[in-house]
């Protein structure tokens, strides 16, 4: 069932910090409604806070549970398993985790696209006063692939990876400019975006469970053109959900429909 708190806050994000840290959610785990801007005041004094609506999915609540019966039957025991049996018994087949890989199947980088793409790093990365190294790969479509390679790079990602798109963003500028041809530049560090793409498909599931539970359609909260399109791209084959994105950049956000009889 869903159920909703409201909180106030200096500013709307305090607010927003205040709401999470009282339900022990995550951001992408409940819907944000902005009751009342925050409003400073005149020299600090007559100010108003920020007041702000956080839904959530809650279990619903579980039915009281039965008597117990005078005598609970018990269980049989397991068969003892004999020696030879177990020798001939096949052994379970252990599944092997799948390494943690870079983001596509690639190569090491060694031409001059990738020389000024680690020249641009490099120096971007001393005058932020990040100890980090970056590492060039090229993938089979020709993308160029960058893993920051160092230590505490918590600076380097920002919060939600915005530090990080805006490096990606400048190295990409700073690569294709004046070339003929350009070049796609995707830059990771510690991880974080295939960790990003796993949360953003988790979300993708609940909310795509939800609209079919209500039979109505959620909007996310609104996110840039790659999450929405790791969210477009895990919800394809849900039955009775599509999905579409309304407003304008950056306030684009993904809409999860309920459609029954699609994908099915």
């Amino acid at each position: 069932m869903q159920k909703y708190i409201e909180c106030t806050g200096k500013t709307e994000e305090a607010a927003i910090a205040a709401a999470l840290e009282k339900l022990g959610l995550a951001r992408e785990e409940v819907s944000v409604e902005v009751l009342e801007l925050a409003k400073p005041g005149f020299l600090g004094i007559g100010g108003t806070p920020a007041k702000i609506k956080v839904t959530y999915e809650a279990p619903d609540e579980a039915p009281e549970a039965a008597p117990p019966a005078e005598e609970t039957p018990v269980a049989p025991e397991a068969p003892i398993q004999t020696e030879e049996e177990a020798v001939a018994a096949p052994a379970p087949v252990k599944e092997t985790p799948k390494p943690a890989g870079p983001l596509n199947a690639s190569v090491p980088a060694d031409d001059d696209r990738a020389a000024k793409i680690a020249d641009f790093l490099t120096g971007l990365l001393e005058r932020m006063e990040v100890q980090a190294v970056p590492q060039v790969s090229v993938d089979e479509e020709g993308n160029y692939l960058v893993e920051l390679v160092g230590q505490g790079l918590g600076a380097v990602i920002g919060r939600r990876g915005e530090t990080l798109d805006a490096i990606q963003q400048l190295t990409g500028y700073a690569v294709n400019h004046g070339q003929s041809t350009r070049v796609r530049v995707r830059i990771d560090a510690e991880g974080y975006r295939s960790k990003r793409e796993e949360s953003l498909e988790r979300m993708a599931r609940r909310t795509a469970e939800k609209a079919v539970r209500y039979r109505r359609n959620v909007t996310l909260e609104p996110m840039n053109a790659y999450e929405r399109h790791v969210i477009h791209t895990a919800l394809q084959e849900y039955p009775d959900v599509s999905t579409y994105s309304i407003g304008a950049e950056p306030n684009r956000r993904i809409v999860v429909a309920y459609a029954p009889g699609e994908h099915r």
